[in-house]
């Protein structure tokens, strides 16, 4: 066999195992979700059989947010330092265990600490992903590949609720502690599945290490090992926090949820009010929102390996725009089609926008900190996510108009555009 012959059949290999790794974690977080966002659906029928209070429920829908938050600053560089293959199956068996918990209590107060404590077993998924997926996709591909695992957590929201239509079908009556256990039955099974198509590494199925093609990357991630392996454990979070570029894609990723979620908290309300339709009940939990933010955070980070190379600001400055522009018609739309049209475009921009931020950060921690800064921005993204309500909350209550919500939402928009213009990459930077 000679040398082209080699260099090719290592190629069709590296590309089979690259795939069957992709795949195998997009696939599984499909029905993470099933794990996490399955309360929203339990609530109404906790609140009966509990006789929970407002307030109670608040509470309890909250404390995700925060363990999630806090636990993704750590958990991001946990999964580097012991393995993330392992560390992501570590966080789902604890996630199913946690929910089955949920379900035997009856406190609010136990169901509120063991939801905290789901959301930091819930971080130890995505972030180390990110690491896990920096082995296997170079920096010219990994915009499609973040992309494409990111959009099944759009698709996850449709998982979930066709395994909670499974779930009634089985017990034949609306029960809310089935919804703890039924559809996270079904993420333990698709695990299986993630344990024997995804491998950690090249070298785990005598393959070698990808070569990158990017001269500043390949020198940017010697010089990471290096430090990585003199400086300690504790040394990626300097290295990553000493880059103002870095520290500003934290607070773009920050605006992106408060805007997203802003809306996905806040819209639902302002039609039933406005409009008295009943989105929560009827369009918003239809297939458009999901399937929106499921073509936006695949399609907008794979247009920047395309047409931006590993510069993936433009992106932010193109969405954030639109984003801006869609809601200032938000309050035009009169009627269930323009307001199902208006749901699905908000999902794409706005989730395409945070899309973004899963290549970025790979290529500004390279396959040395790509779960660290996966982190970090995850991290910052759900501190916005658990600070939106408040300050929108505080905005209607002392104004009691709609208007200022939309139009702080649109600023944000605007104010992330204006930050990635800041960190645009065709600017001179140095590594760290």
């Amino acid at each position: 066999m000679n040398n082209i012959d080699t260099i090719q059949k290592f190629d069709q290999k590296f590309k089979k195992y690259s795939w069957m790794t992709l795949l195998g974690f997009a696939l599984t977080y499909a029905f993470v979700y099933n794990g996490r966002f399955n309360l929203e659906i339990a609530l109404p029928l906790m609140k009966n059989d509990l006789g929970l209070s407002k307030i109670e429920i608040g509470i309890i829908a909250s404390t995700i947010y925060w363990g999630y938050a806090c636990g993704n600053f750590i958990n991001g560089r946990l999964g580097e330092i012991l393995g993330p293959k392992k560390f992501i199956m570590a966080g789902i068996i604890l996630t199913i265990l946690t929910n089955w918990i949920v379900s035997l209590s009856n406190s609010s107060t136990m169901i509120a600490i063991l939801w905290c404590i789901n959301g930091y077993f819930q971080s130890m998924i995505w972030a180390p992903g990110m690491s896990l997926l920096s082995r296997w996709w170079p920096s010219n591909k990994r915009g499609f590949a973040a992309g494409f695992a990111h959009s099944f957590s759009g698709l996850a929201h449709i998982v979930l609720w066709a395994s909670v239509i499974v779930t009634f079908k089985i017990v034949h009556q609306r029960e809310w502690r089935e919804l703890f256990r039924i559809p996270v039955s079904f993420l333990l099974i698709i695990s299986m599945f993630y344990w024997i198509m995804v491998n950690e590494s090249p070298k785990d199925v005598g393959l070698m290490d990808y070569e990158e093609i990017d001269q500043n990357i390949s020198e940017k991630e010697k010089l990471y090992r290096r430090l990585n392996n003199e400086k300690g454990k504790l040394f990626p979070y300097k290295c990553l926090f000493s880059q103002w570029r870095f520290c500003i894609w934290c607070i773009i990723s920050a605006l992106a949820s408060i805007c997203r979620y802003g809306l996905l908290t806040w819209i639902p309300l302002y039609f039933a009010e406005q409009m008295d339709i009943q989105i929560r009940t009827g369009i918003f939990d239809s297939l458009m929102l999901p399937l929106g933010m499921a073509m936006g955070t695949f399609i907008v980070p794979w247009s920047t390996d395309r047409l931006f190379g590993k510069n993936r600001s433009p992106a932010v400055i193109i969405f954030g725009a639109l984003s801006a522009l869609m809601v200032f018609i938000f309050p035009s739309m009169k009627t269930a089609t323009t307001v199902t049209i208006a749901l699905f475009w908000s999902g794409f921009f706005l989730y395409g926008i945070n899309g973004v931020l899963w290549p970025y950060s790979i290529d500004v921690g390279t396959r040395v900190f790509a779960g660290t800064a996966a982190g970090i921005l995850d991290w910052a993204a759900y501190m916005g996510a658990a600070v939106q309500a408040m300050v929108f909350g505080f905005i209607l209550q002392i104004t009691n108009k709609w208007e200022y919500v939309f139009v702080s939402i649109a600023i944000l928009c605007i104010v992330m555009v204006v930050l990635a213009i800041i960190v645009d990459e065709q600017r001179p930077t140095s590594i760290i």
